[in-house]
């Protein structure tokens, strides 16, 4: 299989170099609307500089990792490339708020579609990348899921979910650092130098998130084995819940994905 990356931005660039852990580097190309910055990236990591039109020709599946208000621009600007071609091939999508159907429409080619929600994790192998089928075949897919694999975890959706969803694993990154430095910070005014204070954090984040993943139990349960009666950590929770940490944590989540409704006309 044959991988075309239409702009290898931040998110873009670090799919592909995930992607080049599980194809042959001489079966991806990449463009990007920068040029200078694309053939660097090609160098880099030894894939194919190419342009949108050559991905468009011959890749079987085509990744566009462009913003959601360019991509009408950019389908319409090898859509008759894409209707030309006599092999088939799979648009893969990762604009918030643009559906599968959209993309169609965008490209004029009733051609499969995979919309994917990465996250930014991705480029350290430990992402999560929502993903929904639109025309794609079985096959298709598993080449998709095998490719990608060394960027994290791959979920399917079902896509009246993936903006609701996105607004926790696309965005819950920042929620996350922003925890993350705010316990590092609290660490700080405890004496703690800040880089010491942020390793703590990030470890004890890191730890949270695997139990989670490996445990059976509800996130309320594990919080309460936590707190000893009488004990340290109850104060902080109680702290917390003062501050209206779980109703602040929600809405943020909640104006996250109001905010791609918008920007997908909803």
């Amino acid at each position: 299989m044959t991988f075309g990356f239409i702009g290898v931005g931040n998110m873009g660039g670090a799919l592909c170099e995930a992607v080049c852990k599980t194809v042959d580097k001489t079966n991806i190309l990449i463009s990007d609307y920068n040029s200078n910055k694309a053939a660097a990236f090609a160098k880099t990591l030894g894939v194919v500089n190419a342009d949108n039109e050559t991905i468009a020709q011959n890749c079987d599946f085509i990744v566009l990792g462009v913003k959601p208000q360019v991509m009408e621009k950019v389908l319409d600007s090898i859509s008759s490339e894409l209707n030309m071609r006599k092999s088939p091939f799979t648009l893969i999508s990762m604009a918030a708020g643009l559906s599968t159907d959209s993309i169609k429409q965008m490209a004029k080619c009733d051609c499969p579609v995979i919309r994917i929600m990465p996250n930014t994790p991705v480029k350290h192998g430990e992402g999560m990348i929502l993903y929904t089928l639109n025309g794609v075949s079985k096959n298709n897919c598993e080449q998709f899921v095998y490719a990608f694999k060394e960027s994290g975890k791959l979920e399917f959706i079902d896509e009246k979910l993936i903006d609701a969803a996105s607004a926790v694993s696309g965005c819950g990154p920042a929620f996350c650092f922003m925890f993350m430095d705010a316990l590092a910070s609290g660490g700080v005014e405890c004496g703690l130098p800040y880089n010491t204070a942020l390793t703590l954090a990030a470890q004890t984040l890191l730890g949270s998130a695997k139990t989670v993943l490996e445990s059976d139990e509800h996130p309320e349960a594990l919080k309460t084995a936590v707190c000893s009666p009488g004990g340290t950590t109850i104060e902080g929770v109680h702290a917390l819940e003062a501050g209206a940490f779980k109703a602040t944590s929600m809405n943020a989540v909640k104006e996250s994905y109001k905010k791609t409704l918008r920007l997908a006309g909803k």
